[in-house]
């Protein structure tokens, strides 16, 4: 059965309705339920209160759903010991198939060693990506997981030695992610060790040193993920050199490899390093190679061989996600070569695209383009216009060229308009925000500033008059700086909901991340700087975008990370109170340069906020004259889940006494970094009374201060606080000051980097819809490759699929797909 892909109707939208309250309904019986004590379990106690509920008595089948949120160490350590009847739920393969130790900051080299013990053989998914705290020698305890099918162990320290140890005993190992550290050598490798590797479909491998890797061992490749992260100098000074690789008497083997990706961070070496891994790709093209995806910041020149391998791939492969350095791609005709077919994933970051060249190449004159859902243009100046060599900035978009967009790629799910002006005309309905309400599918977004303005709005503006005194007796008008409503409840704002950007935000209902980004905004941290330098001029439009339309942002509800930069009419912040108050599963909050640039002017309103904000974990402020004093750290107390802190501000102040309250009481914040404007005093201070509390307390067992150069003449002074081991925490404070030495690296969350189009691309396209079928249906969806499976009990309650759904019986549940993938070429073993 198929349901059509128009808009829905009002009983459908009921539905859906349905569908999302009885979702909130299991998750509020999730949490009610998961709040008994354990004490309550074991006495089982039959006095309760009358509206309360027994865990107990629910059925197996809940049980183990309600166990499903709760981290498997906690589950076998902990819970099983509760009861009997939970010792067995705790230990069910549903349970124990995955366990996830990503970043779990509570785990240590102990726990492992007894998770590994009592449920070893169990395991088949297992990730430890980014517990860098753990010793080296925690990966022994791995090989107890004989039936370990997928290991993630990014971020690890693991020698080639205990790599080829820990890879002998796991014989039905198919995906492997790993990190290459400098003194890695593939001749201490096994031959059991390789004959596992041989077996390996899935390889992700980031690189700190010139080097293949494991990738020759992996002759059955499908899939490789490349992250070359290598420093030009070693930390003695000397050169490095990607050459150093062509000694090397293995290469790698991409004989059945499917998808190809790679990320480059800046540098020459980087570059050199990653030619010679396309080098061997160039000489036989796989043939089923459908994504190949490169991400290098700044200039990356081609070279004969990548022509080659562009040329053989424009001749024999058939593609469905591409991402391509800019200079590979301006001046070239590759895209008028290359062939599609079924493509999810678009990047064309940077590049002098024109609109006409992405109607005619990448649209084909309007071609059915459903399957698409995800297309990056950000940077791409005149992308929207007919013509690039004639257009200026302040120039108009081509409203026909973004409308054939929306309508041939209706099903996006991820856009990136930023790094660009785009100014819509005044004619009705040809409105940027306008036309991008047709996308009722979209969960990320990014945007530039003065995309988003109402032109008919500033059109109408009457010239504002000066301020006039009366010359008569009595209450006189006070000059100078007007009042403004602190929240939008306090605003009569009919004409402002009435705008564009009000009505785009409201069509957006499953949006998750949003983006609003100012054309020439220049972080004082970027990612990779200096290979990206934004030299766009400053936009007069964006001179309008304040409050209201920060308010208008607070319409999405299920709103996770949130973006802004460069707002310059930021006056109260009062929007960001409304944005606190209604996005209640905001996770992620980033904000940068907004009002005033010699004021904050916006702190009483964030910190009204934050006393709001119990979901958020991820925190960055960057904005000049940022005073970060003890009411601040008061209210961002209120964030129980906050996680990682970071506030760039080099002409901002901080108090220690507030800092040393905050770090105390918030336990769970693992990263805070601080960039001020403080003197060097002050950093010493704050660090030796730090280090005299964690002696005291024995919450600090390591305490180390770093100076590191960011611009002359500051210095960073970064201090590595393991609090209440093995969670660690940075303390990193910016004092005025002659630069020091090269110290540690700061922390990734720290440098500013724009996450719009940033999912993984290799990933399957269709997860998204997978979980949104279930949201409408009101169940829980078990999710495979472009296929969900749904209990036939609950799709017959709904006589028809969201757009673009099919499903076939099977059984007692239902196999849903979508219309554009054969649910004929679903392995029968996943079903």
């Amino acid at each position: 059965m198929a349901a059509p892909e128009e808009p829905r109707g009002g009983a459908e939208r009921g539905r859906e309705a349905v569908g999302v309250s009885r979702a909130r309904a299991r998750r509020d019986l999730v949490a009610a339920a998961m709040s008994r004590s354990a004490e309550e379990l074991v006495s089982g106690e039959n006095e309760e209160e009358s509206n309360g509920i027994n865990l107990m008595e629910f059925s197996d089948e809940i049980l183990l759903h309600i166990l499903s949120y709760v981290p498997c160490t906690d589950l076998v350590l902990n819970v099983r010991k509760t009861c009997r009847k939970l010792a067995t739920l705790c230990l069910d393969k549903s349970l124990t198939h995955t366990v996830l130790l990503q970043k779990d900051y509570k785990v240590n080299k102990d726990k492992v060693k007894q998770l590994m013990r009592d449920i070893g053989k169990e395991i088949y998914q297992l990730n430890m990506a980014g517990c860098y705290w753990l010793p080296s020698s925690t990966t022994d305890h791995v090989t107890r997981c004989k039936n370990l099918v997928k290991l993630n162990l990014s971020g690890c320290r693991i020698t080639s030695l205990r790599l080829s140890k820990m890879l002998s005993s796991l014989q039905h190992l198919r995906s492997l992610a790993i990190d290459v550290n400098p003194g890695f050598d593939a001749s201490q490798l096994s031959s059991e060790c390789k004959a596992t590797l041989s077996r390996v479909l899935e390889l992700k491998q980031t690189l700190y040193t010139p080097s293949y890797g494991v990738v020759p061992c992996c002759t059955s490749l499908e899939k490789l993920l490349l992250y070359f992260e290598i420093l030009d100098r070693s930390r003695e000074g000397f050169m490095l050199s990607g050459q150093l690789m062509v000694g090397e008497s293995n290469v790698p083997h991409y004989q059945n490899l499917r998808i190809f990706y790679a990320r480059l961070a800046p540098g020459y070496v980087n570059q050199e390093v990653v030619r010679l891994y396309l080098a061997v790709l160039s000489d036989r093209t796989p043939e089923n190679l459908h994504a190949f995806l490169i991400s290098a910041p700044g200039s990356f020149a081609e070279t004969g061989a990548t022509k080659n391998l562009l040329d053989s791939m424009a001749r024999n492969v058939r593609l469905d996600a591409l991402q391509l350095p800019k200079a590979w791609l301006n001046g070239s005709g590759l895209l008028q070569h290359l062939k599609f077919n079924n493509p999810f994933y678009f990047s064309f970051s940077r590049c002098t695209l024109s609109g006409g060249h992405l109607i005619q190449r990448v649209i084909n004159g309007g071609k059915d383009l459903k399957s698409l859902t995800s297309l990056n243009l950000s940077g791409c100046v005149h992308c929207l216009a007919p013509e690039s060599l004639f257009r200026r900035a302040e120039d108009d978009i081509d409203s026909s060229i973004l409308e054939s967009l929306v309508v041939s790629c209706c099903n996006l799910r991820h856009l990136n308009l930023s790094a660009a002006h785009h100014h819509s005309s005044e004619s009705i309905g040809n409105h940027l925000c306008q036309l991008l309400t047709r996308l009722k599918h979209l969960l990320s977004l990014a945007l530039p500033v003065c995309s988003i303005t109402d032109v008919a709005a500033n059109v109408e503006k009457p010239p504002t008059q000066p301020n006039v005194v009366p010359q008569t007796f009595g209450k006189k008008i006070r000059v100078g700086v007007q009042t403004y409503p602190r929240t939008l409840t306090d605003q009569a704002c009919p004409k402002l909901e009435s705008s564009v950007f009000w009505t785009l935000m409201r069509s957006l209902r499953f949006l998750e991340t949003l983006e609003i980004i100012g054309s020439s905004f220049s972080s004082a941290m970027p990612r990779n700087e200096p290979a990206i330098r934004n030299s766009l001029p400053p936009c007069v439009r964006a001179q309008s975008v304040g409050d209201s339309e920060v308010a208008a942002i607070s319409q999405l509800t299920y709103l996770q990370s949130l973006t802004l930069a460069q707002l310059p009419n930021i006056v109260t912040g009062s929007g960001l109170v409304s944005i606190g108050l209604q996005c209640q599963h905001l996770r992620t909050l980033s904000l940068a340069n907004l009002g005033m640039m010699g004021k904050m002017v916006y702190m009483s309103a964030l910190m009204d906020m934050l006393k709001h904000c119990k979901c958020l974990r991820d925190l960055r402020l960057e904005q000049p004259y940022l005073s970060a004093g003890a009411q601040f750290f008061q209210a961002l107390s209120h964030c129980s889940s906050l996680q990682r802190l970071c506030i760039v501000s080099r002409s901002g102040t901080l108090q220690s006494d507030a800092v040393m309250s905050f770090m105390a009481n918030c336990l769970e914040v693992i990263m805070c970094h601080m960039f001020m404007g403080e003197s060097l005093t002050v950093c010493r201070n704050l660090q030796q009374s730090i280090v005299r509390r964690g002696h005291a307390s024995e919450l600090c067992s390591n305490c180390t201060a770093w100076a590191r150069t960011l611009k002359a003449p500051r210095c960073v002074w970064e201090m590595l606080l393991l609090r209440g081991h093995p969670k660690g925490s940075w303390l990193a404070l910016v004092a005025a000051g002659r630069s020091g030495p090269p110290g540690l690296q700061v922390g990734e969350w720290c440098w500013w980097n724009s996450k719009g189009c940033a999912h993984q691309p290799w990933r399957c396209p269709r997860t998204t819809e997978m979980r949104h079928l279930g949201t409408w249906l009101g169940v829980t969806v078990g999710m495979g490759w472009g296929w969900c499976l749904v209990p036939l009990q609950a799709l017959r309650a709904h006589p028809a699929l969201p757009g673009g759904f099919v499903a076939v019986s099977v059984g007692s549940f239902a196999l849903c797909t979508l219309a554009g993938r054969r649910a004929g070429a679903i392995p029968h073993a996943h079903v």
